[in-house]
């Protein structure tokens, strides 16, 4: 019995997918082992000296030393962070593009419902967080309270007088201020920024009456007495304000808001330079100089990476999303 021969065109096409699959894999590790060979971008959705963006510049100077590439921050503020976002969401998947964001980045779609042409999950590659931050209420020197019963007593005693100012519509103080608000039956009159920086910056001078700010974005102010905090919205008292109360020990109910920051990738970002970013952010943290230069800035060193920030990115877009919905919040 003659044996049958196999036609040779298909043979050469198996030849030819295991050259390609070979050469894509090659190309892969190949590409992972040279990351970077040009300037990184860090696009920030906010101005330039706020607590995102100065968390920014400290990852991104850790990073230029640690990969030998220049991380360049590019500050695109405005509409809630969604100009930064929309950048890169639309930007090639090759790692030459990061968004460095906050906790704002989950509030964006419960407050621009239909309104955004990204989606704050699917459209990202999450990376690591590398700090966190507990909310504080601080208030001008020159509004005549002293403690956070003080505050409630006036902001009820004048509905809608009380400003609070916060780094912009959709920012993690947007929502804490209307979740204390509303769960304190106060009416406060919501001032949004482009960033926090404008915002402490009106608190000092007197234009502004209080914000629920991060504590980064506060902490020297507060120490220097520019600025008095009322109550630190976290479980327990904070070792860099260690006389500011939390809102439970200060009469402001079983209160707590905390802030993460962190880098994010276009979605399909190749696994081995999502890897290799993962490791740099998580060194990062890690490091000693990270941590007193986090610790100065009234933020925690904190990594938290791939698909465990992922769930967090998701799980947060719902959270708010439905808080958004029952508090009736919306961007202009």
């Amino acid at each position: 019995m003659l044996e049958q021969k196999m036609p040779l065109a298909p043979i050469s096409q198996a030849l030819v997918a295991i050259v390609l699959v070979a050469s894509g894999a090659a190309h892969a590790q190949t590409g992972a082992a040279t990351y970077p060979t040009k300037p990184v971008k860090l696009v920030v959705g906010f101005a330039a000296g706020g607590p995102t963006d100065v968390v920014a510049r400290a990852f991104a100077d850790h990073a230029s030393r640690a990969l030998g590439q220049p991380f360049i921050i590019d500050n695109k503020p405005g509409a809630g962070t969604i100009i930064a976002a929309q950048a890169v969401a639309s930007a090639p998947a090759d790692g030459y593009t990061l968004l460095f964001g906050a906790t704002n980045h989950a509030m964006i779609p419960g407050l621009y419902q239909g309104r955004i042409k990204f989606d704050a999950v699917k459209s990202f590659r999450p990376l690591c967080t590398v700090a966190s931050s507990p909310t504080v209420l601080v208030v001008a020197p020159s509004l005549p309270v002293k403690t956070l019963a003080d505050y409630q007593a006036k902001a009820r005693a004048e509905p809608g007088r009380v400003t609070a100012g916060t780094a912009g519509a959709g920012s993690s103080g947007h929502f804490a201020t209307e979740i204390f608000a509303r769960a304190q039956g106060l009416q406060l009159n919501h001032v949004p920024y482009k960033g926090a920086a404008p915002v402490v910056t009106d608190l000092m001078g007197g234009q502004l009456d209080s914000s629920f700010a991060t504590l980064g974005s506060v902490l020297p102010q507060i120490q220097s007495g520019k600025l008095r905090a009322l109550a630190v919205g976290a479980p327990k008292r904070s070792a860099l304000v260690p006389d500011v109360p939390t809102f439970s020990e200060a009469g402001g109910g079983n209160y707590a808001a905390d802030v993460w920051y962190g880098a994010l990738a276009p979605a399909g970002l190749p696994e081995p330079i999502a890897q290799a970013l993962e490791r740099t952010a998580a060194d990062f943290a890690k490091s000693a100089s990270a941590i007193d230069k986090l610790r100065g800035l009234g933020l925690d060193a904190e990594s938290v990476c791939g698909n465990a920030f992922a769930s967090r990115v998701a799980r947060e877009v719902t959270t708010y999303g439905q808080m958004a919905k029952a508090l009736d919040l919306k961007a202009d």
